[in-house]
């Protein structure tokens, strides 16, 4: 009956994607987008290359209205979406080059010496001349990068760049976005899920839920606010009872050779001479709590809602 009913009559409920959001990205800042599914990253990155259109509020890119989508803007900016794809299946990858190349206006002596640079950083060899299809995921997502920078765009919108990809491939996927970033002075806002794209190459990150943005500042800044302490790996030489570690630090992990600690950072000079005092130690790690784990903690209940927004500008 349910059915029925809403053939005749339907509720509808407005859902609003994104509210209130405002921040400002310095030229040649790197930026991540941080929040859970549904927190509204995507949709703010689509406003920002001009795909979605604001109802209310304003927006401005390299000087422009994204909704108006002039050439001169759309010549400064590149959106790479990590599952969508540009690439021309049946056709090698360099026909998307040459048709972004005519797109953009790029002239051929320009575009040649563009993708000398992209080979360079990306190591791009014979891929360009093969069929798209007979291409790996990431040796497609290269050829993906190598396509939105034939125009050498001076800002760089990420969504998931990385999704999908290897561990050797994300690397060299966020080796050759810090290089372009660097040499070119390019503005780069990221979205990803993986929390070691954020890490290197984030130093700012905005933080989003439900729309809205909690938290815009320092990477660092937020994972000590989130989580204080510190954490201590120890690779023991034999295994020991978790009593002997009680008077240590809060045990996370407890192995037959590894056992991992989450020490107050004003306690940790003590706890590390007792534990080299009285345990069997072969090795010593001190670092931060994993961001996966700081961003879990901030995703949790509402977390996010209580972080003050800060201004990073």
């Amino acid at each position: 009956m349910a059915a029925v009913r809403s053939l005749v009559h339907r509720t509808y409920e407005t859902v609003k994607a994104v509210e209130d959001v405002s921040f400002d990205i310095a030229p040649g800042e790197r930026v991540g987008l941080l929040g859970s599914n549904g927190a509204g990253k995507t949709t703010t990155l689509k406003m920002l290359s001009g795909l979605l259109h604001p109802t209310s509020g304003s927006v401005q890119v390299a000087g422009h209205d994204p909704k108006n989508r002039d050439r001169a803007f759309l010549e400064r900016i590149s959106l790479v979406l990590g599952q969508r794809q540009r690439l021309l299946w049946d056709l090698p990858p360099s026909e998307t080059f040459e048709l972004h190349r005519l797109v953009y206006g790029v002239s051929r002596e320009d575009c040649t010496a563009t993708l000398a640079e992209l080979d360079r950083l990306l190591d791009l060899r014979d891929l360009p001349r093969r069929p798209t299809r007979e291409l790996s995921l990431g040796e497609r997502m290269k050829c993906e990068l190598a396509a939105a920078l034939i125009h050498r765009p001076k800002v760089l919108f990420l969504d998931e760049p990385t999704i999908g990809l290897d561990v050797a491939m994300q690397v060299a996927v966020r080796a050759f976005v810090q290089r372009y970033n660097e040499e070119h002075g390019a503005t780069l806002i990221l979205t990803s899920h993986y929390m070691d794209d954020v890490l290197a190459l984030c130093p700012r990150v905005i933080v989003m839920d439900r729309g809205s943005v909690m938290y815009d500042g320092a990477l660092d800044a937020l994972a000590r606010r989130m989580r204080p302490e510190k954490q201590v790996v120890l690779q023991l030489e034999r295994p020991v009872e978790p009593r002997d570690l009680a008077s240590l630090g809060t045990l996370v992990s407890h192995g037959d050779r590894e056992v991992v600690l989450r020490v107050d950072p004003d306690k940790l000079k003590g706890v590390l001479a007792d534990a080299l005092a009285r345990l069997p130690i072969r090795d010593l790690t001190v670092r931060d709590p994993p961001l996966e784990e700081i961003m879990a903690d901030l995703f949790a209940g509402d977390g996010a809602r209580a972080l003050p927004t800060e201004s990073a500008t």
